[in-house]
């Protein structure tokens, strides 16, 4: 990620029955599938695989921009590996929940189309990350960094904690399982958490994002409470921060409530800015979507504060911070109190239970319910402050 790497494709692509012929045609632009992957590699295809949940529901990357990608992997005679590990808890990486989450995510069906191959391997290691800015060793999923090359190809949608998940934040999904939580816990404002994802992705470093915006996910994202918004969109870029600056202006999310690039522009790191961007395919002036809805943004933003104000932010955040509570729908099945990363959420009597004192609004359990049983209660002073 740097200032000279600063171009991003774009392709018209309405219809994921269209995706194998329009994804060969960005490959084109870029020089071809050569340039990113080699006879007799090894690829990890990093797809966001968030939950076990139909892709009509916008939440994982489509079963067909997967298996375009692995398609094209395998002509260029290399052999595709697609794997994640889904948020929830260690509970997620057994063997039969990923064969569950591949059969329902339609993974499966991408493989065995593409001749791809699904990752069990769930091991994990210790990755020493000297350079890193805040985090100098990330605990990681062993497969895709044993594998030649990362390819990573993620969903567009809304977020209600990041306010956006695209190229960058898909990377979050190489560490494994309840590390994600321990994640949360060290990372608990949005500035410390995009510093992290912005050190873990250039541990990644990978060679391609491909962002599914064919139909991406606007409102109370990235889970099952977002709601699917058609783009029509296929984009890649090398460099996943500029691929996030384009995907911020489809959204109309502006820089100064998109926590990722005040952080990048924080480092140096660029493009953050989308005059910065060349766009390759599509004009600037089409990419932006009316009336995509946002999560709620925070009234401007608190980086760079003297650290001798950090208890007041702690504070002035909790406040203006929505909070989760759970709804009637809850049928307790225990899916959030697994991904809370502070032990805030208990079950009793086949009902969620959260402590709002412990909560640190990470929103793990609104991300994950299944059964969109949590919502996100914003209070009096957020919503005057807000207008």
């Amino acid at each position: 990620m740097n200032s000279m790497d600063n171009k991003v494709y774009a392709v018209r692509c309405t219809d994921y029955a269209q995706a194998d012929e329009k994804l060969g045609l960005l490959l084109d632009m870029m020089g071809g599938m050569g340039r990113f992957a080699r006879e007799g590699e090894t690829l990890a295809l990093k797809a966001n695989l968030l939950e076990s949940i139909a892709p009509d529901r916008a939440v994982t990357t489509h079963p067909s921009v997967v298996a375009a990608v692995a398609t094209q992997t395998a002509k260029a005679g290399a052999k595709a590996v697609i794997l994640d590990s889904p948020g929830g808890g260690h509970w997620q990486n057994s063997p039969a929940a990923l064969e569950k989450l591949y059969n329902v995510t339609g993974m499966a069906e991408a493989a065995r189309q593409s001749g791809a191959v699904l990752n069990y391997d769930m091991s994990r290691e210790q990755r020493s990350f000297p350079q890193g800015e805040l985090v100098r060793s990330f605990e990681v999923l062993s497969a895709p960094f044993q594998a030649d090359g990362i390819l990573n190809l993620c969903k567009l949608k809304t977020h209600m904690f990041m306010m956006m998940t695209g190229a960058v934040k898909n990377t979050f999904g190489l560490i494994p399982g309840l590390a994600k939580a321990g994640c949360h816990t060290r990372f608990q404002s949005k500035e410390q958490f995009a510093h992290m994802l912005l050190d873990l992705c250039a541990l990644a470093a990978p060679r391609l994002s491909v962002m599914d915006a064919v139909v991406a996910m606007e409102g109370e994202g990235p889970g099952a409470s977002g709601t699917p918004r058609p783009v029509g969109l296929l984009l890649a870029s090398e460099n996943p921060l500029a691929l996030d600056v384009v995907a911020g202006a489809i959204m109309g999310l502006s820089k100064a409530n998109n926590p990722l690039l005040l952080a990048a522009e924080q480092r140096g790191l660029g493009p953050v800015d989308l005059d910065q961007v060349e766009l390759i395919g599509l004009d600037k002036a089409e990419l932006p979507v009316p009336g995509y809805k946002l999560p709620p943004a925070p009234k401007g933003n608190m980086v760079g504060l003297p650290a001798v104000l950090n208890p007041f932010v702690d504070l002035t955040r909790r406040a203006l911070s929505a909070t989760p509570r759970v709804r009637e729908a809850c049928v307790g099945c225990g899916i959030c109190a697994a991904s809370c990363p502070v032990k805030a959420i208990t079950v009793k009597n086949r009902r969620a239970r959260i402590d709002t004192g412990k909560c640190i609004r990470c929103y793990c359990c609104h991300e994950l319910c299944p059964h969109k049983a949590v919502e996100l209660h914003t209070g009096a002073l957020s919503r005057l402050l807000r207008g």
